[in-house]
């Protein structure tokens, strides 16, 4: 444990004109990790100085990051890691104090005014129609297309506080209220789209025979809308690409979380921001090795 004295003996050092010192005393900063944010973050506010502000800000940016990795790893290392909590993992990127349980009662609010309208005797697609009605109409959360100069449209909690998001941020809110519901709707790997599928049993669920589970119809996360199987094999016609398994196979939690940290880095595709998009691919590297060892 670093004293008082020893600790105020470092932040002392951060301005050191002399590189190897400056990376000696940064490398022991981030050992000591969170503890030293409310000291760094003091520091930034009162030292006049521009660059050594930069400095402060950078080693508190990589205390934060080198605990999001270590999260990922953990969450990715799960049997069935879940979903809404890779999701939160991913905003915090942005928003590293993020308070997860603040939303919790968010979710749940939307889940249980669904549950309230279902019953038994609901048809496939009645239950979209319900959930359709109660998540865009009544809880008002509206879509937009990817636009790699928005953002927070791919974070889930800002989806949570502003109704807003991307086919990602939507579809993998709709696909979590849906595994709370026990409604099998579940994400395909439909070539350059994110789009949702209704599977006739859930798509983890071992059956007769060892059957696939059949997809039997298509949900587009921006509005509800409800497509047929003809309508996605006239798009991959269109698009020109071929059918394949792996086109109707449901993504698990690690490929979803992976392709929103894929498509959420191209937010930062400039040279300015290059460091922060090497840090977001290398998170998503860390749920390919896991899969990688899976199979």
């Amino acid at each position: 444990m670093s004293t008082s004295k020893q600790v105020a003996a470092l932040l002392s050092l951060v301005d050191d004109p002399d590189a190897d010192v400056f990376e000696a005393v940064r490398d022991r900063i981030l050992d000591l990790g969170r503890d030293m944010i409310p000291r760094l973050e003091h520091l930034s506010e009162v030292h006049p100085l521009p660059h050594v502000q930069h400095r402060v800000e950078s080693i508190i940016h990589k205390i934060h990051f080198n605990e999001l990795q270590k999260s990922f790893s953990e969450w990715s290392a799960q049997d069935e890691p879940d979903l809404m909590d890779g999701a939160f993992l991913v905003s915090r990127y942005n928003f590293p104090d993020l308070i997860v349980e603040d939303y919790q009662s968010s979710l749940d609010r939307i889940c249980k005014s669904i549950w309230l309208e279902l019953n038994n005797y609901l048809t496939p697609l009645e239950q979209i129609n319900v959930v359709n009605r109660i998540f865009y109409a009544h809880h008002m959360f509206r879509g937009v297309e990817i636009s790699y100069n928005h953002q927070e449209d791919f974070l889930i909690n800002k989806l949570l506080d502003t109704r807003r998001g991307n086919p990602i941020s939507n579809g993998i809110l709709y696909q979590a209220v849906c595994q709370k519901l026990d409604i099998p709707v579940r994400a395909i790997h439909i070539p350059r789209q994110f789009i949702l599928g209704y599977f006739d049993q859930p798509a983890d669920t071992p059956t007769r025979k060892n059957r696939k589970p059949k997809i039997l119809f298509y949900i587009d996360p921006i509005s509800g809308q409800v497509y047929s199987q003809k309508d996605v094999d006239h798009y991959l016609d269109r698009i020109q690409v071929a059918r394949t398994p792996i086109c109707f196979h449901p993504m698990d939690s690690r490929a979803i979380i992976s392709f929103l940290i894929e498509e959420f880095a191209k937010c930062f595709d400039d040279e300015k921001s290059r460091d922060k998009q090497n840090e977001l691919l290398g998170l998503g590297g860390l749920l390919v090795e896991r899969k990688d060892r899976d199979h």
